[in-house]
């Protein structure tokens, strides 16, 4: 761990980079970039003292998804991927704080998702009628994020799923679990939740409007699988229902103080929370683009006045994926 200055838009490592450290800012301001040096150049966000960048690189060895420049002076802690064990042990309050990162970002990122998956379902439904002015913005919005973003990578990192699924998470130190009848509520969308789970055997579905003629079910989740952790990490409701599909499902619930017990009793598991939060993002972010794709070709299609059939399809199609 080293404490690192930058200057003034001074560039801390580039889009593409392998990425071999996180940071933490003890000062200062750092910019997130797109396609930095491009005439296409976007600011995605910038971050203050306290805060989390370079982590996903590190977590999944996976090659930098954006530009990091300093916007002013920055002061900011450098922690290379074989030290983060190390650096949790000697500051485990941390371990919440990155996480909690991890969680905001994947939140936002659900957010916009289903926006735009809300306007391709719009699409589908007026594609005989003009668009109201107000989709015709959010239709604007996809696509100019699909154009900054066309270029970027799809790929997923193999490594990451090993990570999640390669162990039983059964093994080793746990926090206790408990099994459940085919049907169980585990929790409500719209509740406040307090916990994540963990599946040890059985199964999980998760369900969106359940109990309603418009349910549907997102993803049916097996053992090895976690599930609720927005919930566990942020004072938010559930945007789901999570119901068990079999007899016999054994779930481990954890709350947020147990983090730190699992980090000291059961390292690997927490690397993998770790690298679940991670590949969930890659791959809603992935998710999130293609729904912008199809958005940007119908809107591209309509300037032209032809919008085939294919599309229509497409749109009409289009089913919203938030687990997988």
């Amino acid at each position: 761990m080293t404490e690192k200055t930058f200057r003034k838009d001074e560039i801390i490592f580039h889009e593409g980079d392998v990425g071999e450290t996180l940071y933490q800012i003890t000062g200062g301001t750092v910019g997130i970039f797109a396609h930095y040096g491009d005439v296409v150049a976007h600011k995605l966000t910038e971050l203050n003292k306290g805060q989390f960048f370079g982590e996903m690189a590190v977590i999944e060895s996976y090659p930098r998804s954006a530009t990091a420049m300093a916007i002013d002076e920055v002061s900011a802690v450098e922690i290379s991927s074989g030290e983060i064990m190390d650096y949790f042990r000697s500051e485990p309050d941390k371990i919440i704080d990155i996480m909690k990162h991890m969680s905001a970002r994947l939140r936002v990122l659900t957010n916009d998702y289903t926006d735009v998956s809300e306007a391709i379902e719009e699409l589908h439904l007026d594609r005989d009628e003009k668009p109201a002015e107000t989709l015709m913005e959010k239709i604007r919005k996809f696509a100019d994020v699909y154009k900054l973003h066309k270029n970027a990578s799809d790929i997923i990192s193999v490594e990451t799923k090993r990570k999640i699924a390669q162990a039983s998470h059964s093994e080793g130190y746990t926090k206790g679990s408990e099994s459940f009848s085919k049907g169980t509520v585990i929790f409500k969308q719209g509740e406040t939740g307090d916990c994540m789970y963990d599946i040890h055997s059985g199964k999980v579905g998760i369900f969106r409007a359940y109990g309603t003629p418009d349910e549907r079910c997102l993803a049916e989740l097996g053992s090895n699988s976690f599930f609720g952790e927005m919930g566990l990490l942020e004072d938010d409701t559930r945007s789901a229902t999570a119901v068990i599909l079999e007899n016999g499902t054994t779930l481990e619930s954890i709350r947020i103080d147990d983090l730190k017990d699992l980090f000291e009793n059961n390292p690997p598991k927490l690397e993998m929370i770790m690298a679940h939060m991670s590949y969930r993002l890659r791959k809603l972010t992935n998710e999130y683009l293609s729904a912008c794709r199809l958005v940007f070709n119908i809107h591209d299609a309509s300037a032209s006045g032809s919008v085939s059939s294919e599309l229509k399809q497409k749109a009409g199609d289009f089913k919203a994926k938030f687990y997988d």
